[in-house]
């Protein structure tokens, strides 16, 4: 993975984190808002019919203002202007709570004017808790009321998050997958981490293997070139031998290399016209010698016009050498190569079809993956890292192109390469009719 794609992922899972969590946040304290809300409303009310049965039955006339006042946010006072019976208060309240859900433990006290102090306070409790389990408090008294009775609900939080129960639930898994998440970054930044220490590691080996390539080739070429060695056909062969290893060793180690740059996203494209038609060409006589010796044969397909497009020449031929090259390789016997160019309507297609053993469809979309290799099994008969359709699909990449593979097994595979037409054509029948004006001009 990229480090600008671990970089973007990184700041919007970041953004996406606190986001979640700023909604999850207002969700629950809204709710929790609500809940906090409706159990003082219902409470409430509650004691408010709590007190005209007392009212009732005492034939007293309740206050018209204060009748039920909330001093804390557990602990309320109910104003009657009567002496209150204890047994009578204990019933009613139990009985309306029950009446509206508001199963809850709770508290009350009677005010003794004469003796000025909170008395007969009993603790009621809906659950199966021991009693002593719950926290008890003196509850306060308040000099402006004469006779009133409060009620205390020690646990009144709980009793909330305990109506939120779907809320809490969803909260914790959500907290649970923003861990997961960032577990998993910092899982993925380790792996990065150890994956640039091992890419470093292999382009330190790489470039000092160019040193002793280089050794090698100067001394193969001096080794070859002598006359005693040309006179006796082994050594010249083991020679040949030797040149053509230490070649293939540089393309490797040159394609090791490339890959590294492409993963560092250092790969620059130097652009410039390139004329299809000759660049296929130079392509096929550079790849005849070694196609003659393996008896092969290749078709070339061009068009009549002249193609111009924008590309990093060197990678082009590079591109082209790599598929020629694995045509011939995977072909058995006489490999059977045809190369095509065509025109479309917004786009140039360059074709290279060839007649090997094809490649099965379950490991048709993985070709073009770093290192991946068709399994053989503990045949090798083809040498290679894997790296060269890798490299073409990234060159492409770069240039804006894409590439098909089309194959079947038992009759051959074909890639093709689909490259966008330049923006602005270029009028190459005016350039020439314009070069012998400005001549006749200048005579």
């Amino acid at each position: 993975m990229k480090n600008s794609t671990i970089r973007r992922v990184i700041i919007l899972g970041a953004i996406a984190i606190i986001g979640i969590l700023g909604i999850q946040t207002y969700w629950v304290l809204q709710t929790l808002d609500i809940k906090e809300k409706e159990f003082n409303q219902t409470a409430s009310t509650a004691l408010i019919e709590v007190a005209r049965k007392l009212a009732r039955i005492n034939g007293s006339v309740l206050p018209n203002q204060n009748l039920v006042t909330q001093r804390t946010s557990n602990y309320f006072i109910v104003n009657i202007n009567e002496e209150i019976d204890a047994n009578l208060l204990e019933h009613y309240l139990k009985t309306e709570f029950e009446e509206r859900a508001l199963k809850t433990d709770f508290e009350y006290g009677i005010y003794n004017c004469s003796s000025d102090q909170m008395v007969y306070g009993e603790l009621i409790s809906f659950s199966k808790e021991s009693l002593d389990e719950i926290p008890r408090e003196d509850l306060p008294k308040y000099a402006d009321l004469d006779y009133y009775f409060g009620v205390r609900f020690p646990k009144r939080v709980s009793f909330l998050l305990a109506s939120m129960n779907l809320v809490v639930i969803f909260s914790v898994i959500l907290f649970l997958t923003i861990a997961f998440f960032m577990y998993s970054m910092l899982v993925i930044l380790r792996q990065r981490r150890l994956s640039e220490m091992q890419t470093d590691f292999i382009n330190n080996m790489t470039h000092e293997f160019k040193t002793p390539i280089s050794t090698i080739k100067i001394s193969a070429d001096v080794f070859e070139n002598s006359d005693l060695i040309r006179e006796d056909p082994r050594l010249k062969r083991y020679a040949g031998i030797i040149t053509e290893q230490n070649q293939r060793l540089n393309e490797q180690v040159e394609k090791v290399l490339q890959i590294a740059r492409i993963e560092r996203d250092t790969i620059q494209l130097n652009l410039e016209e390139v004329n299809l038609n000759d660049l296929l060409q130079d392509v096929i006589r550079n790849a005849e010698p070694k196609l003659e010796k393996l008896g092969g044969e290749l078709t070339l397909h061009l068009p009549t016009k002249q193609i111009q497009i924008e590309a990093d020449r060197t990678h082009l031929l590079n591109i082209f050498f790599n598929l020629i090259d694995n045509a011939m390789k995977y072909s058995p016997g006489e490999p059977k190569i045809d190369i095509s160019l065509n025109e479309e309507e917004k786009l140039f297609k360059v074709s290279i079809k060839d007649e090997g053993p094809g490649i099965p469809e379950e490991y048709q979309e993985r070709v073009f993956e770093k290192f991946f290799r068709i399994p053989t099994g503990n045949v090798h008969d083809v040498k290679g890292f894997g790296l060269g359709l890798f490299y073409i699909k990234s060159i492409c990449k770069a240039h804006g192109w894409k590439v098909a593979l089309e194959s079947k097994e038992g009759k051959g595979t074909e890639i093709s390469i689909s490259m966008k037409k330049p923006t602005v054509e270029r009028s190459w029948s005016f350039f020439n009719w314009l070069k012998p004006l400005q001549f006749n001009q200048s005579s």
